[in-house]
């Protein structure tokens, strides 16, 4: 039986626009995600997806409520704390790869792991190296972001993610710069983590395939919860992959 990884309880979020005025983006949310599950978050515009995401990510403090992650209450730690947990235990990837331009790509890679301190520069090295492997960059090992397309600046981003061995890895509109290839090519790769490492990928997106694609679809409206539904058992792969 999978563990509950992420949990929210009463989850609300305002934020005040003046002294007077006060906007809800979240109103009373509460959720569970499994370990190893593949979530997809969706709705429209404004309806507080990615405020979501980064309330679970620690990137964002709630008005009011709780979320636990890895069996651990977040919510109240302070930035110092939140820093160290982020580093430990989850893995971002954003939009934009925000990837360091001065770097090469095991450079950039290795910078969770050099900040982390629990590994040697040669082991920080040599994983760096591997999870490139494991997202087909073993030929770019030396390149700089600017010698690499979109599509490469998001899988070194993807490997970068992963460096600490994240307890979950969380994704908003990762695939929202990219050409219609490159972006079927991250869908497979965060598929593959997910079947292959059991890794928890929870992915906020406007694409309605990468949705469908996902195990579970998590749609909101107003920030409530308009429907949860699961698309696939967690170890059944995709349809073509």
């Amino acid at each position: 039986m999978a563990e509950t990884i992420l949990r929210l309880e009463k989850i609300r979020k305002e934020l005040g626009l003046s002294k007077a005025i006060r906007q809800t983006i979240i109103p009373n949310l509460s959720l569970e995600i499994m370990a190893g599950e593949f979530v997809a978050i969706t709705g429209p515009s404004g309806s507080g997806k990615s405020t979501l995401l980064y309330i679970m990510g620690g990137l964002d403090k709630p008005t009011s409520g709780t979320v636990w992650l890895d069996g651990e209450a977040i919510t109240e730690k302070n930035e110092t704390e939140m820093n160290h947990i982020r580093n430990e235990k989850i893995g971002f990837i954003y939009q934009f790869h925000f990837l360091l331009p001065e770097f090469n790509a095991v450079e950039n890679v290795s910078m969770p792991m050099m900040i982390n301190g629990r590994r040697t520069k040669k082991e920080i090295r040599e994983r760096a190296m591997k999870l490139l492997d494991m997202v087909d960059m073993q030929n770019k090992y030396t390149n700089k972001p600017s010698q690499l397309s979109g599509g490469q600046q998001q899988r070194v981003a993807i490997a970068r993610a992963l460096a600490n061995e994240p307890k979950v890895l969380l994704g908003d509109e990762p695939t929202g710069n990219l050409d219609s290839r490159s972006a079927n090519n991250v869908y497979q790769l965060f598929d593959r983590l997910n079947r292959e490492l059991n890794q928890t990928v929870i992915v906020v997106t406007h694409d309605e395939e990468f949705a469908n694609r996902a195990g579970r679809r998590i749609h909101l409206v107003d920030g409530q919860i308009e429907s949860d539904r699961p698309l696939r058992t967690m170890a059944e792969p995709l349809s073509g992959s």
